[in-house]
């Protein structure tokens, strides 16, 4: 069973599942551990993770499907891709798919904002015509070459334009062959609720912390009915994380005030599969 098979298979299966940013290899093992089923290729992580830039259309296409590349080669889980914009017209969005679905992505978003575009939750956005999305969206879904590939439209206009007009790009971007929908950044439980119950295909909910969209319990969310529901902030959590380590390591005058907030070597190394490496050595060297 292919990556987008496993992903289908979730969608269809009556369950709500949390899904989790990612923006390395390596935060993506983390999350495969915890048990998370769907990874998420955050372009707002990658933005502050390589360049350490905001998402606002700074990376290139080829550096996000090389992040792209390096989840899928080191989890099994599938894994949504941000493809922010498409990277351009229709004709950019095939490459964009191609270049995705090569890196092993199980599927991608595509967002109908003004390039260069802003992160979802910030202020400022642009929304392009509908026509022009539709357009994008076709053309994705004529470019994969795996029809389980999943092609999920995000429309941005709730902030634009209001909830009206993004519930009817959504409907044309079903229309126009859209798998699944992300309407971004709803502000308040009846806009929510009403997403939820006017959208016709499954959705994604992104659980974002401290922006424009209410915080939420996610059992809710699954009576609701969002099959995925994206935490999206894993940067901003090891901004946290390493802010208040070093912290504590500049004051530190023992490696032994601080062992409470770093992991074993061995057990690091376990974790990064040093010994799975280690038997394909020696099995090499025995032959």
């Amino acid at each position: 069973m292919s990556v987008a098979d496993k992903l289908r298979g979730y969608l269809a299966d009556g369950e709500s599942r949390l899904t989790v940013s990612a923006y390395d290899a390596l935060s993506a093992k983390v999350a495969e551990a915890a048990g998370v089923e769907v990874l998420h290729l955050t372009g707002f992580g990658a933005s502050a993770a390589m360049g350490g830039t905001p998402d606002i259309g700074l990376l290139s296409l080829t550096e996000m499907v090389e992040a792209c590349r390096r989840i899928c080669d080191a989890t099994e889980a599938p894994v949504l891709a941000d493809a922010d914009t498409g990277h351009g017209n229709p004709l950019n969005v095939r490459r964009t798919i191609r270049e995705f679905e090569a890196a092993g992505a199980a599927g991608v978003h595509l967002e109908d904002q003004v390039a260069p575009k802003r992160c979802g939750h910030m202020a400022g956005k642009s929304v392009i015509p509908a026509v022009d999305m539709v357009a994008k969206v076709k053309a994705a879904v004529d470019a994969r070459r795996d029809d389980a590939f999943l092609i999920m439209a995000r429309t941005d206009a709730n902030a634009v334009e209001g909830l009206d007009s993004a519930l009817e790009r959504a409907a044309l971007y079903v229309e126009a062959g859209a798998d699944m929908i992300f309407v971004e950044a709803p502000r308040s439980e009846a806009e929510i609720e009403r997403i939820a119950r006017e959208v016709t295909v499954p959705q994604l909910f992104n659980w974002t912390f401290g922006a424009l969209t209410p915080h939420f319990d996610r059992a809710r969310l699954s009576e609701l009915g969002f099959e995925l529901v994206l935490f999206s902030d894993v940067a901003s959590v090891v901004h946290f994380a390493l802010a208040a380590f070093h912290g504590r390591l500049v004051a530190a005058e023992s490696l032994d005030e601080i062992a409470d907030s770093i992991t074993g070597f061995d057990e690091f190394n376990a974790f990064i599969g040093l010994p799975e490496w280690r038997a394909l050595e020696q099995r090499y060297a025995d032959a």
